[in-house]
């Protein structure tokens, strides 16, 4: 079979490789489609080391069961599915309260173990969801994203009629735009790329004002040094800060300031194990446009993965790799 694999920073080749071998609990799945994000993209350019060298990239996949461990129930061959791309243990403290984003020993996909970036991939049948058939490909490399989006909306209590500010309209932001605002919020975005903030716009979002303030919620999702200090300005008192994105660099407010707003800030981590990946799904399925591939703007084969990476970073959209 096909895998991409990251050979240097930077650097992506497509190489031949065993088919992996299908255990007892496991599913074999021939991929046909995998969505790129910020964290592919920290690992290629060398920002986020991986365990070792050459990797294969890619955690958002959908593709086709094609053989089932002889432990498993409830799936089928021939089955379109997504892939659930956290492996929590299912047994740890914060597993049995519902709050697998905080299992230690969570396997990360593209991470912490090889990624989806091949032709085939064997996966635990406990995070492989059925979906309908026949579904749009630019829908289903989003599930994972989309419901990165959902679960921070979940956690921040934002409810129908308020407002609040996204930062970031990279495709994470384009997702949470698109989930805010059928979930009836009115959404201002800010993004300096122009061609992201049109999309944003074109999900139903509104570039920010300058003097919009007083809104009671912020989400941010771009991982830029100096931007949450921006938005916890625009925050009403007792509003709700939700940050998505990884940064590193100290959280330039005061405590005090905090205390004074009473704000809350609330550190969203991907999703809950099985509740906001179930809910995504049925979502997908029972939705009316605009669909989740209206934030997709390129797809690449296979051949063509350093391009699609390359890309990734400036598109105005989301960067999808098609392996079907």
């Amino acid at each position: 079979m096909r895998a991409a694999v990251l050979t240097e920073p930077g650097a992506l080749s497509v190489v031949s490789a065993p088919e992996p071998s299908c255990g007892p609990g496991d599913v074999l799945i021939r991929m046909r489609g995998t969505g790129l994000c910020g964290s592919d993209l920290a690992v290629h350019a060398g920002r986020r080391r991986p365990p070792s060298l050459p990797w294969v990239l890619g955690h958002e996949g959908t593709g086709r069961i094609v053989e089932l461990g002889r432990e498993v129930s409830g799936l089928q061959v021939g089955q379109d599915v997504v892939i659930e791309p956290d492996y929590c243990c299912l047994t740890c403290e914060p597993c049995r309260a519902g709050r697998t984003s905080a299992c230690a020993g969570r396997a990360a996909v593209g991470l912490t173990v090889p990624g989806l970036l091949s032709d085939y991939v064997v996966a635990p049948a406990t995070f492989v969801w059925p979906v309908a058939p026949h579904l749009p490909l630019e829908d289903l490399v989003c599930v994972e994203p989309a419901t990165v989006a959902r679960a921070a909306m979940r956690r921040s209590g934002i409810a129908p009629g308020q407002s609040c500010l996204v930062i970031g309209a990279g495709s994470q932001g384009l997702l949470l735009c698109q989930a805010l605002v059928d979930h009836g919020v009115t959404v201002f975005v800010q993004e300096p790329n122009e061609a992201r903030r049109d999309r944003a716009c074109s999900l139903g979002a509104t570039p920010l004002p300058t003097d919009v303030a007083g809104l009671p919620c912020l989400f941010e999702t771009s991982g830029a040094p100096g931007v949450v200090e921006q938005g916890l300005r625009r925050l009403a008192k007792h509003g709700t800060a939700v940050l998505i994105g990884m940064n590193t660099a100290p959280l330039g407010v005061s405590p005090r300031d905090l205390v004074a707003g009473q704000i809350t800030l609330i550190g969203s981590m991907i999703y809950d194990h099985p509740v906001d990946f179930a809910q995504t799904v049925s979502a997908l399925e029972s939705r009316t446009p605009p669909r989740l591939g209206a934030v997709v703007s390129d797809g690449y084969p296979l051949d063509d993965v350093q391009e699609a990476f390359t890309a990734a970073y400036t598109a105005s959209g989301k960067v999808w790799v098609d392996l079907s």
